[in-house]
Formats: C-alpha cells, structure tokens, sequence
C-alpha cells in the first residue's frame, strides 16, 4: 500500500530493537528518509546494520532522552544531518519501577515518570519548531494499555502513560490547522526486549522458563487478552505507519488500540 509518504524525512526514538525498529524498518520501505535513535550506540549501530543497505536514508543519532543537554544534541545533529522532520514517533520507554505502592521509593516514581512522560515532552518540544515549518506533520506516541487499564504493581508506568495519552490529546488541539497532526498507538504485551526481561523476571520468582512465565502471566495477570498470546512488533508498527501518513489526514487526537482485546475497563 502506499502511504503517501515517500520524501518524507522521520525520527524515531527507541529505533533499536522492537516497535521502534519495525517502525524504522516499514517507513523506509515506504521511500521515508529515517533518523533513528536510541541511547545505546552499539545497539543503533547494530539495528541500523539489521535494516540493510539504504544508502542515505538512515541516520543513527545516539541520546540519553532522560538528558536535556542529549535532547538538544539530538535536535541539532538531525538537524544538521537531515534538516527539518517531518515525522516523529516516540518509541522510546521503559517498564520503570515495580511493586506495590508502598514498595516504591521516590527515586522510582522519578525515573519512570522522566522516561516514560517528560522525555517524550522534551523531544516534542525540541522538535516542533520544524515540525510546524513543514506545513505538514505526523507526530505518534507509543504508548500502553495501562495508560486506561492500570495495573498496581506498576502505578509509575501507569501514571505516565495516562500523562502521556492526556497530553497527546491535548496537544492535538493546538497545531492541527497547521497540519501537524498527532495521535497515539496502545499495545499490550508486545514481544519486545522491555517484556522479554520483565518475564525473565517472573520466570526467576517462579524457578521456571520464560514460556512458561508468558503462559502464567496471561493466565493470571491479563486474562482479557483474547488471543492468548503476546503480540508482535509487526503488527502494532503498521498501525504507526499508518497514522504516519497521508492516509491519515482525517485522524487527530486519536489513540488506536493493539491490545487483543486487552482493555476491559472500556
């Protein structure tokens, strides 16, 4: 299908393994020039070598989102490598701190809150200037089901998606007529890096295997997963792409559920 989008130029944050990286993957194929990032520079070197010969039409910018200083870097070496974005996913995030309430020092709300929320508003920020130069522009944030469903033994991840889907929301009130258009895309339970540790995690408290601690976890944990099973990077990227798109033009202010059926609440 074509999108609409060849000649486009997009950053996606957290591009080296996962959503981020299928992401990076499906908008190349749709002729966009992408800038991928993510804090680790061997990992970007490697995801970048995974997407194959693109000639010049990817760029790897290493930053730590959780850094003011390294976003405003980030800004000024796309921007010197690729000029003014017209795209911008926000892939990049983390599980943060877990427990029960009563579990969870203020180190941990902290953390989670400046990755999971502020980091995603800072990099909005630094590059909505040219965003809004284009006088066309795609802004996707990932975020989760737990944004409407929370769970309380991640309350940290929990708040800042629900921040995250709020301000997504509202920020799409205020450039649309511009045509910047902005939207969200909420996953449950993706086969990611970020969900293969957490079920190490379980397989380790439960002395079992990481199969088996997916098995449990969907039994006892996420039961209106209709499917029964973890979903795939391949099949919430598309939904990105398209809200990346021409396609897309009549979409703002959206936020389209990848979940299996997960959220029970709505």
């Amino acid at each position: 299908m074509d999108l609409g989008i060849a000649g486009r130029t997009a950053l996606i944050t957290g591009a080296d393994s996962g959503i981020g990286w299928e992401t990076a993957r499906l908008l190349l194929a749709e002729g966009v020039r992408v800038v991928v990032s993510d804090k680790d520079a061997g990992s970007l070197a490697e995801a970048v070598e995974r997407l194959g010969d693109q000639g010049d039409r990817v760029h790897a910018v290493a930053a730590d989102l959780d850094d003011l200083e390294q976003i405003a870097r980030l800004e000024r070496e796309v921007s010197d490598a690729v000029g003014d974005i017209d795209i911008l996913v926000n892939s990049a995030g983390v599980t943060g701190a877990q427990g029960l309430f009563h579990e969870i020092d203020d180190a941990g709300w902290v953390d989670t809150l400046t990755t999971d929320l502020l980091a995603p508003i800072r990099v909005t920020r630094a590059f909505l200037p040219a965003l809004r130069r284009g006088g066309w522009g795609r802004i996707v944030y990932l975020n989760s089901e737990d944004a409407v469903q929370p769970y309380d033994d991640e309350l940290p991840y929990c708040a800042a998606k629900a921040g995250l889907l709020s301000f997504a929301r509202g920020l799409a009130r205020s450039y649309a007529s511009e045509g910047l258009l902005v939207n969200s895309v909420s996953p449950a339970f993706i086969e990611t890096p970020m969900t293969d540790a957490m079920m190490d995690k379980r397989a380790d408290e439960l002395g079992t295997d990481r199969d088996a601690a997916i098995e449990s976890f969907l039994e006892e944990e996420r039961p209106y997963m209709e499917l029964g099973r973890r979903g795939r990077p391949e099949e919430v990227a598309p939904v990105i792409a398209f809200l990346c798109s021409d396609l897309a033009g009549f979409v703002n202010g959206a936020n389209y559920r990848v979940d299996s059926g997960s959220v029970a609440t709505l």
